[in-house]
C-alpha cells in the first residue's frame, strides 16, 4: 500500500506544477504583450486601438480571468485524482 505522504508530495507537485504553467501564461500575456511585443501587435487593432495597448489594458484581464477558471477546472480534477475532492 502506498505511503499517504507520498500522494500528498505528488498532489503538492502537481498543484506547483499547475501554478507554475499558469504564472508562465499570465506573464507572457501581460508583459509580453503589453511590453515587449507591443510594437509587433500595435500594427493591428481592436475597436479602434492598437493591439498591443488593448492587450496591456483589457487583454491582460481577460486572460487573468481565464486563468482562473482554468484553475479552479485543473485543481478540480486533481484533486479527484489525488483523492481530495471535496464533498457535496
Amino acid at each position: 500500500m502506498s505511503d499517504p505522504s507520498d500522494s500528498a508530495k505528488a498532489y503538492w507537485r502537481a498543484n506547483l506544477k499547475l501554478v507554475g504553467c499558469l504564472l508562465l501564461v499570465w506573464f507572457l500575456v501581460s508583459f509580453g504583450c503589453g511590453i515587449l511585443f507591443k510594437e509587433q501587435l500595435d500594427q493591428f487593432s481592436v475597436g479602434g486601438a492598437p493591439l498591443g495597448f488593448w492587450m496591456a489594458q483589457q487583454g491582460s484581464i481577460f486572460c487573468f480571468v481565464l486563468l482562473l477558471i482554468a484553475y479552479a477546472f485543473f485543481m478540480n480534477k486533481l484533486d479527484k485524482e489525488h483523492g481530495f475532492e471535496e464533498e457535496d
